[in-house]
């Protein structure tokens, strides 16, 4: 077994942080660009920064001219929509109705949802009682999460109700996306990303320019908050999960999910004067202890 040591430790609290802040870097970008734009150009900026950086340790991207290739690259595309394209445009719509902390505790939902989808999909990965106790703890978060409009900060939108799905169903694509690349063929991780960013940028692009048009205007927040996104949450937080899944594991890595809806709270508040119910403590709680029950014990998991 593999360990962390404090390097890695450190590491997986800036990635925490770096994560937890994208969150309030989609409110700020939001006061500029459209929701399906802000995806667009994160993923462009990530897209050309991972590939630089997969070719120059001498990864490039996955191989084409092989079935193995071939079928690298289909889950690259299925990693491109549900990891990128599908959720990033979700929380960038949703993000307009609801506040950034309520969008940050959707993502604790994401590895809880792991777990059904496992099940049935992985081999080896079954539900076992504890997994199914965790899950059912973290689900009852969720319908908390989701439920009374209170939860967190209410914006006093009628579209709050679907913005508030819209950032779970964007959990939901990050599960599945983890699915995927726990089932995808081995190949480098830098690689396998480059891929789906680059795919994700060639479904996005055009779709942001049908959608809404190039932006025009733009203040300076705005474009600081965009600039963030692609740099940060998407590009070098690829870089740093790609170093603690290859030294520490992914074990150690999925710490990280019990770090991120608390920073997103914690900026939030501080940034942008937030508020913090009671009754996110009791979503959040459930959840994260849903999460840690379930995941008592786990098997260490391969890297993709």
């Amino acid at each position: 077994m593999k360990t962390p040591g404090l390097l890695n430790w450190m590491l997986l609290i800036l990635l925490g942080l770096i994560w937890g802040a994208s969150f309030m870097g989609v409110s700020y970008a939001l006061q500029g660009f459209g929701p399906i734009t802000i995806a667009a150009i994160r993923v462009a900026i990530a897209a050309v920064i991972i590939t630089l950086a997969s070719h120059v340790i001498g990864h490039g991207l996955p191989a084409f001219g092989t079935a193995t290739g071939r079928r690298t690259w289909a889950f690259a595309a299925g990693m491109a929509l549900f990891s990128n394209a599908i959720p990033f445009s979700l929380l960038g719509w949703g993000q307009q109705h609801v506040s950034s902390g309520y969008a940050g505790v959707t993502m604790a939902v994401a590895p809880l949802l792991v777990l059904p989808l496992s099940h049935f999909l992985i081999p080896g990965e079954r539900m076992s009682g504890r997994k199914a106790l965790g899950f059912f703890i973290g689900f009852i978060g969720v319908v908390i999460l989701i439920g009374p409009a209170e939860i967190l900060q209410s914006k006093g939108t009628e579209a709050e109700a679907l913005a508030r799905i819209a950032c779970v169903l964007a959990a939901c694509c990050y599960a599945i996306g983890s699915v995927l690349t726990r089932l995808s063929p081995e190949t480098p991780l830098l690689a396998f990303s480059s891929a789906a960013l680059l795919v994700a940028a060639l479904v996005l692009v055009p779709v942001a320019l049908l959608a809404e048009g190039l932006p025009r205007d733009i203040p300076a927040q705005a474009w600081g908050g965009v600039l963030y996104l692609g740099i940060f949450p998407t590009a070098l937080a690829t870089i740093l999960l790609v170093h603690i899944i290859n030294s520490a594991g992914p074990p150690f890595m999925s710490l990280v999910n019990y770090q991120v809806p608390v920073w997103a709270v914690v900026f939030g508040m501080v940034f942008l004067g937030e508020s913090l119910p009671g009754q996110f403590i009791w979503a959040l709680g459930l959840i994260l202890a849903g999460l840690a029950i379930s995941q008592t014990g786990r098997r260490p998991a391969r890297a993709a």
